[in-house]
């Protein structure tokens, strides 16, 4: 539902992490060659409508004049893909990726400083400029936490046994005895560490680092099957997420360090519906915060976001307008079909009909993502419904310029329902400037969100900050 993959980006960053996966899933294997020498970095950067991304490739000259090489991801960590196949001949460079039906045609420079060429992939073709560096760069995230900390910081362990899924996590524990008010970080769509790390950002340690400062213990944990977590996501949804965040609630409620009536949630993006769906279960809860959280029922939102992150994108009101139409009719059949296979079948005639030309693999891609369950929960689930029955505490806070989750529509949306419902005490508030992650924004693009040095933006902190400790004194 919500954000970029890359990654954990959280719904948050699932339309950026399937275009990025499209473009740049490349790689490079052994071949030899005694007349070019490419050995060292190269990198360059594929441009899309509305945002970039770095690729680089580390290449080397084995013994007999043999050329190996591996893909990074700059943008995205350090993690390097071995070699694939590469022919080089008269200082023209072909790379042919069968695994996502792509090829990269290019033309070394006779100083060996440049690769000039272009990427294709069924439609998509861009063209790439790799140059010689010396390092790759990290971009700065000042506001990443160092150690040593003023604070304990543990690393633990929990089990979700009804899911037969194992959670390893960090908690941090303010300094003192306590008994100390608690957190649980939830993060938003697809599968996200516990720091819930894209482009080199790391916002749950920068949000759990903060708050534990002010005196409230915080546990931020691997997602199921993500890192040191176990347990199958591909068949589970929100209302499951849910599930493995009170399996975290009951770890943490015997602790010696942490007083059991005072254990909220806070969660990101996808992540505050699944706060919602766990406060709405369990009594226990103590409070919740919502950040950048849909509002509007799922069917309305996904609507909403393709078109706010198209024009973020640079699309067209006339392509948007297609999408839409596509949309529609697959929500149809995911809505209206009961049976999963021939549900199936429908949605891939539908997208067959509306791209002929679709590589076979992608088109199951598609129809895998748009049957699984986690979509069809979404698309159907309505949030209004969820954050009515919720009795604790609520903080809903929106970004202003967010082109994921607009707060035009959800964050009205929202404060609609809880006055409806008679709610107690709630907030729901729009903070200025700020993009979906809570980073101070010019136009709120992805693009912007990998250039941006600041990983959440201090004066969101203090209001979360501020609202828990009021929510939560001492006993």
């Amino acid at each position: 539902m919500m954000g970029m993959n890359q990654s954990r980006i959280g719904l948050a960053l699932l339309l950026l992490g399937v275009l990025m996966t499209i473009a740049l899933v490349l790689s490079l294997a052994p071949v030899r060659n005694r007349g070019t020498d490419l050995s060292g970095l190269w990198e360059g950067t594929l441009e899309f409508p509305g945002f970039e991304s770095r690729m680089a490739f580390r290449v080397s000259m084995q013994p007999g004049g043999v050329l190996a090489a591996s893909l990074l991801f700059p943008d995205q960590g350090d993690r390097e893909i071995p070699a694939d196949t590469v022919r080089l001949k008269d200082r023209e460079l072909r790379i042919d990726v069968g695994a996502v039906g792509g090829s990269f045609t290019g033309s070394v420079d006779p100083e060996l400083k440049s690769i000039t060429g272009r990427w294709r992939q069924g439609r998509w073709s861009h063209n790439v400029a790799l140059k010689r560096v010396t390092e790759i760069r990290r971009p700065p995230r000042p506001q990443t936490p160092q150690s040593p900390f003023p604070y304990e910081v543990v690393e633990i362990t929990f089990r979700n046994d009804a899911a037969g899924a194992s959670f390893a996590g960090s908690l941090t524990l303010p300094p003192g005895d306590g008994p100390f008010p608690a957190a649980l970080l939830i993060s938003g769509g697809g599968a996200q560490d516990r720091d819930c790390t894209f482009l080199w950002h790391r916002p749950f340690l920068v949000v759990a680092d903060h708050l534990t400062r002010h005196g409230i213990a915080v546990l931020r944990v691997d997602d199921r099957g993500v890192g040191e977590s176990t347990g199958d996501r591909t068949q589970a949804t929100s209302a499951d997420f849910a599930e493995d965040a009170l399996a975290a609630v009951a770890y943490l409620k015997p602790h010696p360090k942490i007083d059991a009536k005072r254990i909220g949630l806070i969660g990101h993006s996808e992540g505050g519906i699944i706060a919602s769906l766990a406060a709405a279960e369990s009594p226990a809860i103590a409070f919740i915060v919502m950040l950048a959280s849909p509002g509007l029922p799922g069917r309305e939102y996904h609507h909403q976001f393709e078109a706010s992150s198209g024009r973020a994108l640079g699309l067209d009101e006339q392509t948007i307008a297609a999408k839409r139409d596509l949309q529609e009719r697959i929500f149809a059949a995911l809505l209206n079909e009961s049976d999963l296979a021939a549900t199936e079948a429908e949605v891939r005639r539908i997208l067959r009909e509306n791209d002929p030309t679709l590589p076979a693999e992608r088109l199951e891609t598609a129809v895998a993502r748009f049957c699984s369950p986690w979509f069809r929960f979404s698309l159907a689930h309505d949030p209004g419904a969820t954050i009515a029955a919720v009795s604790c505490p609520i903080l809903a806070l929106f970004a202003a310029r967010d082109v994921q989750v607009p707060p035009s529509g959800n964050a009205e949306a929202m404060k609609r329902t809880l006055q409806g419902a008679g709610h107690p005490d709630f907030t729901v508030a729009v903070l200025p400037d700020l993009n979906h992650f809570f980073q101070t924004c010019q136009t709120g693009a992805p693009v912007e969100y990998g250039r941006i040095e600041e990983t959440f933006a201090p004066a969101a902190l203090r209001r979360m900050t501020a609202w828990i400790l009021d929510h939560t004194p001492d006993p």
